[in-house]
């Protein structure tokens, strides 16, 4: 019943997330905001919905572990499979504002990340306020930013969502709330369970099936995106994703639940990896050629994922 409950969890969680980035786009057009801004901001806070739950539900259980495994693996997930794969279906060049703007972003998160936990072993509230805080500060300069941008060269939105109606994003709304919240009930159940059956630790569970799980809208959406030759989405939607599970998800939930590391391999191991992954992005990205991720980045980046699956799941 343990793997039926996380394959339920994850398919509640997919579909829950879709309804939630519908209906998220569609409120947003409403509400007049830029095509810009909702890629680089709504869509990618709805794609990290699944991780939000999943952490928040996590921590008020007590399973701290899975809050954390679930984020950083994600964000290593995001990277090492989704960018791995989505390179090598097709290759996605890479524009300046990468390296100049988000890259550095993400990697503040991360070392901020790092150094919370490194500093008492937990996240409490006020960590997890600058979290939230630096998430807005964010948002405010990509808001001032995109006035200068050209949305063209930016994250696609489905403009036939332009005009949905009130009713279809009341209806596209609870029935995303319920996926997820479901979901994330059976996940963290079914994985827990999981666990103790095969005798491995709930960080181990969470850093890589509920990770991949999770990560799962932001490989339909980067495939998908590869497959249509949006290539500007299927990076920018990455980047982003992983900058809102740190900011937003890690933060929102200790500012409900402070969260308390409790496996040493979280900061003895797993953010290590989740730094090496997101630092290694810019040389690949001027080697050999130039702003692009070819066939041949993407397979060394998941092969790396696979040497990260390994040693976790066997050392």
């Amino acid at each position: 019943m343990d793997i039926v409950y996380i394959l339920i969890g994850l398919t509640l969680l997919v579909v829950g997330g879709e309804f939630l980035v519908r209906s998220s786009v569609a409120l947003s057009f409403k509400m007049n905001i830029s095509r810009m801004v909702i890629g680089l901001t709504v869509v990618s806070f709805a794609t990290s919905a699944p991780e939000l739950l999943v952490s928040l539900q996590a921590a008020l259980d007590g399973f701290s572990d899975i809050s954390l495994g679930n984020i950083i693996g994600s964000n290593i997930a995001n990277i090492g499979l989704v960018l791995g794969i989505t390179a090598m279906i097709s290759p996605i060049a890479v524009d300046r504002d990468f390296y100049k703007f988000n890259w550095p972003v993400m990697m503040a998160f991360s070392f901020a990340l790092f150094f919370f936990l490194l500093n008492g072993e937990d996240i409490h509230r006020l960590e997890g306020g600058a979290l939230v805080l630096g998430l807005i500060l964010y948002l405010l300069f990509l808001i001032l930013r995109s006035r200068k941008v050209k949305e063209a060269a930016v994250e696609e939105v489905d403009d036939r969502l332009r005009g949905t109606s009130w009713f279809k994003i009341i209806i596209w709304l609870i029935i995303g709330g319920a996926a997820l919240y479901g979901g994330s009930e059976l996940l963290v159940k079914g994985s827990v369970s999981l666990a103790r059956d095969l005798g491995v630790s709930e960080r181990v569970i969470s850093v890589t099936m509920i990770a991949i799980g999770t990560s799962i809208p932001e490989l339909a959406a980067s495939v998908i995106a590869a497959l249509k030759k949006e290539k500007a989405l299927s990076f920018g939607n990455l980047i982003g994703s992983n900058i809102f599970n740190i900011a937003s998800v890690l933060g929102i939930t200790s500012l409900i639940q402070p969260i308390v590391m409790q496996s040493q391999e979280v900061l003895s191991n797993d953010i290590y990896w989740m730094i090496a992954f997101a630092f290694i992005l810019v040389p690949l990205a001027f080697l050999p050629k130039k702003f692009l991720f070819g066939r041949i980045k993407g397979l060394v980046i998941l092969a790396g994922y696979s040497v990260f699956l390994y040693l976790t799941i066997f050392k």
